[in-house]
Formats: structure tokens, C-alpha cells, sequence
């Protein structure tokens, strides 16, 4: 009781942000339409949660399976795969506002700029974004969050313990995503944190020991994935994205400067500019410098590799990357709350609570309310030109997939029916596949590529049952964007207009 009346205000205030934090990622979280890659993701983790035979089913399009594996035990307890997808996205968030409170402490040594960064992580709007969505980056993020505070513990306290927790972690990271790998590959600058006048040359040695020791446990947990027959995938999937070294060295700066373009205009969408010129702020102090130069070297070094290396980029590949930023955010806020008391107190004024709270509301009142257009309204939420369209307008977004479903279920009542999807894999059929697949009486299959002639196997469904087809992508051909051929003899059920030539359409295939 004593230690509760102790810390009551820090209790108190970490219960108030971890009721925040799952307002902002539950409410309304099975809203959002599905997007095509969490089709994919769903449906994996459906097949490996029945079949034992399909634990690793992810290799087979190169993607490493920690996620899938999460995601299995929810399926069976929550009736909605997508829902519970998402979960997966919502537990990884909040281990990341954990871990933040932890990095921003150890670095800089004061419980309000922990509070705040995690303040700023439940209002981040790529954070809002990537916490409500069956994809892999929040978990990455969270791995990468951890990764990087027990890196710093290891420098700085030089413990075995330590260093096994963390080849742990590294494990967990390489097994969601590649990029996680990035967390290996900086472990050697926390030697800025070393204290070479207050450790001897023996804790040198036992640092390097250790770290050696927790890449190789990292290192021994994804060689597990070789026990896959299609490991080799990862490393194909990977030059899709990034321009292998045979590759890149035969033009190592055409794309630098696009790239980098492309990046910084994401990062400072989402950062938003008041939380950019927090970061800068935090950079006027004298303090903690060593502590600030690390963050930066996490945040840099991913950022400059995909710039220089990348091929096929989206915002959500510096998601992980761009959390280090928040903890100088934070800094930067209190050091300038401090610096205008110093101002105020010379002059025997003293800024209240209210003032430094509205100080920190002016920082955050933007990005929460990108956040919460997200959550309520998101064709209003001014996030990346890119992730609108992959999640909100174009044709990988969703939109109508819900609403087709009920449609099928209800046809479906009344005998066997058919449905034909534009595509083999991705939005459709998958999405169908994830709701409609133990459904007896609905058939899906996927066709691709989609010619002028509409497929003899459908036009003879066509005579036996009820079939549709469903149209998602754009057809400059076709009399209206999205719709089906101008020859097949279709009558249109429903359109769901994504935005001004992007349609989800359902016909019914006419006898």
C-alpha cells in the first residue's frame, strides 16, 4: 500500500494513457474495410490455424510467419478473422507504448518525457494507422522498440541475462519481417552509451561477448525457417523491395533522391510539422547528446538503406524506423515546457500546469486529430497520398467487400450459388475465402487475367445455379471504370464507388 500511495500520481497517469490507448485502436477497429494484403494475411491464418501441415504457409509468399503464429490461437476465440487479425496489430501497439516509456526512461533519465513519448505514440498517426490493421508492421515496430532499450540495458550494465532477453527479441523481429535485421545491424553503435572511464577493458570484451551471443540465439531462431521448403522465398520476396548489391551497384544514386523524396514526405505527413520541429527543439539542448545521436543513428540508418536501396517503398516500411523519433519529440517538448519556466522564474513568474499542458496540447492537437478522422472518418484523415490509396481509394482497398458478403450469405440461403473474382490472390478471392469459405453453398473461384470473353466454366454455372462476378480493378476499356468487360452479358447487383475510377462491382452473370 505504501508503494501504491508512493507512485499514485505515475499509476494513475499510466492508467489513464492505457485507457486511451485501447479506445483509439478498439473502437470501431472491425469497421475499416479489409485491405488486400490483410486478405492475404487472414487467410494464412486461417489454413495454419486448421492445418498443422501449414504453420509456415506465409513462406510461400516470402513472408516470415511470427505474425500468423500470433494470430492463430485468436481465430479460435474470436468469431471475426479479420477482428481478430487485427488484435494481433493492437497487443504489438501496445508493447510499443511499454517500450517506449522503458527507452525514453534509460535514455533520459525522467519519468515525464516517458510519459509523454508514450502520450505521443497513442496520438502518432502512423502508429493509429498501423495499430488497427492485420499487417506486419506494428509488430515489427514493437520488436524494433524493444530491440533498441534492451541494446542500450546491455551497454550499459554489461549482463548475460540481459543479452540472452535480447537475442529473444532480435528472434522475434527477424521472424515477423526482414527489415528487423536492421536491429542487429546497429547494435554495434550503443557503444556510444559505453562508459569506457567507469568500466574496465575486461567489460568491453564481455559487451562484445554478449552481443555476439544474442545475435547468435537470433541468428539459430530464424534458421528454424529452413525446416520450410520455401525459405528460399524470403530472400526472393525481399529483391522485390530492395535492389540487391549486383543490382544496386550499376546505379547506386539513380533512385536515391526520389526515394528519399518520397520518404520524407511520408515520415513528415505523419509526424506532422509540430512534431517535427519537437524533434528539432530537442536538438538545442546540451543534454544527454550521446542518447539523442543514438536515436537519430536508429532512425537514420533504416531510413537512408531504403532510400538508397529501395525499389517497390510504402509508408508503412519506415513505420517501425520512425517511432525512435518520439522519444526526442518528447524531449524536446519538456526541455522547451523547462526552458520557459527558467524565462518565467528570472522575472518571479511561474508557469503553472495549465500552461505546460496547453503547451503540449498544441503538439498533439493535430496529429490526434488525424488519428481520430482515422478512426471515425477515414476518407477524411489526411494521412499519406499512398496509404489512401492502398487502404482507402484504390483498387487494393476494400470498400463494398463487407457489404457483398451479406449479399452472398442471404442469396446463398436459398440454394448453391457461384461466385467468379477478378484476380487469384490478394483482395479477391481471399477476402471472400476468409468469410464465405464454410459456407456449403457459396462457391468462389478466382480468374485472372481477365479477357473480352467472359469463361465457358462460368456461362455453364451460369444454367445451374445462381453466379456473379465481381469486378474490383480499374478497366480504361471497359464502359465504366472497374466494370467488366463490355462483351460479357452481366446484369450490375451493386457498385461501391472508392473514388472517381475506382468501383467494387458485383453483376449477376445473365443466362
Amino acid at each position: 500500500m505504501k508503494v501504491i500511495l508512493k507512485y499514485q500520481k505515475e499509476i494513475l497517469t499510466a492508467v489513464a494513457l492505457i485507457a486511451i490507448y485501447f479506445v483509439t485502436r478498439l473502437v470501431l477497429l472491425g469497421n475499416f474495410p479489409i485491405f488486400t494484403d490483410e486478405a492475404i494475411y487472414v487467410r494464412w491464418v486461417q489454413i495454419a490455424a486448421n492445418d498443422a501441415n501449414w504453420r509456415f504457409i506465409s513462406l510461400t509468399d516470402g513472408k516470415q510467419p511470427m505474425f500468423v503464429w500470433l494470430a492463430m490461437p485468436l481465430v479460435k476465440i474470436i468469431e471475426d478473422p479479420l477482428l481478430a487479425t487485427r488484435i494481433v496489430s493492437v497487443a504489438a501497439g501496445f508493447f510499443s507504448l511499454i517500450g517506449l516509456w522503458f527507452l525514453s526512461l534509460e535514455l533520459f533519465k525522467e519519468k515525464r518525457v516517458a510519459f509523454l513519448a508514450s502520450l505521443l505514440y497513442i496520438v502518432f498517426p502512423f502508429a493509429v494507422v498501423y495499430d488497427r490493421l492485420a499487417l506486419y508492421d506494428s509488430l515489427v515496430g514493437s520488436f524494433a522498440i524493444w530491440a533498441a532499450y534492451l541494446s542500450v540495458l546491455l551497454v550499459r550494465r554489461v549482463r548475460l541475462d540481459i543479452a540472452f532477453i535480447l537475442g529473444f527479441v532480435l528472434a522475434g523481429g527477424m521472424l515477423t519481417k526482414t527489415n528487423a535485421n536492421f536491429s542487429i545491424l546497429i547494435l554495434p553503435f550503443t557503444l556510444l552509451l559505453f562508459n569506457f572511464k567507469k568500466f574496465r577493458k575486461q567489460n568491453l570484451i564481455k559487451w562484445i561477448i554478449f552481443a555476439f551471443i544474442a545475435t547468435m540465439i537470433a541468428e539459430v531462431f530464424y534458421n528454424a525457417l529452413r525446416l520450410s521448403p520455401f525459405f528460399y522465398i524470403i530472400a526472393e520476396k525481399n529483391t522485390i523491395f530492395v535492389y540487391p548489391f549486383r543490382e544496386w551497384i550499376n546505379h547506386p544514386f539513380t533512385f536515391f533522391f526520389g526515394n528519399l523524396k518520397g520518404l520524407s514526405g511520408w515520415l513528415f505527413t505523419y509526424m506532422t510539422p509540430l512534431l517535427m520541429i519537437a524533434v528539432i527543439l530537442s536538438l538545442l539542448s546540451k543534454k544527454f547528446i550521446k542518447e539523442k545521436i543514438l536515436l537519430i543513428l536508429y532512425f537514420l540508418g533504416p531510413f537512408l538503406a531504403f532510400a538508397l536501396f529501395g525499389k517497390v517503398i510504402f509508408p508503412r516500411h519506415i513505420f517501425f524506423t520512425s517511432i525512435y523519433l518520439l522519444p526526442l519529440a518528447s524531449f524536446g517538448i519538456i526541455w522547451l515546457i523547462d526552458l520557459l519556466n527558467k524565462y518565467f522564474e528570472k522575472r518571479k513568474l511561474k508557469i503553472n500546469h495549465i500552461v505546460s499542458i496547453l503547451i503540449i496540447l498544441a503538439f498533439i492537437i493535430y496529429p490526434a486529430k488525424i488519428s481520430f478522422d482515422f478512426i471515425f472518418n477515414p476518407a477524411l484523415a489526411a494521412i499519406a497520398k499512398s496509404d489512401r490509396g492502398q487502404y482507402i481509394e484504390g483498387w487494393p482497398a476494400g470498400g463494398g467487400v463487407k457489404e457483398s458478403i451479406k449479399f452472398f450469405e442471404d442469396e446463398s440461403k436459398n440454394g448453391p450459388i457461384f461466385v467468379g473474382t477478378e484476380g487469384t490472390f490478394g483482395l479477391m478471392p481471399w477476402a471472400l475465402e476468409v468469410y464465405l469459405n464454410e459456407n456449403e453453398n457459396i462457391t468462389t473461384k478466382g480468374y485472372w487475367p481477365i479477357g473480352e470473353k467472359i469463361p465457358d466454366d462460368v456461362l455453364e454455372l451460369s444454367e445451374k445455379m445462381p453466379t456473379y462476378f465481381i469486378f474490383y480493378q480499374p478497366c480504361p476499356s471497359c464502359e465504366y471504370p472497374g466494370d467488366a468487360p463490355n462483351d460479357w452479358p452481366l446484369k450490375l447487383i451493386s457498385e461501391f464507388k472508392k473514388s472517381d475510377n475506382v468501383f467494387y462491382s458485383v453483376f449477376q452473370v445473365e443466362k
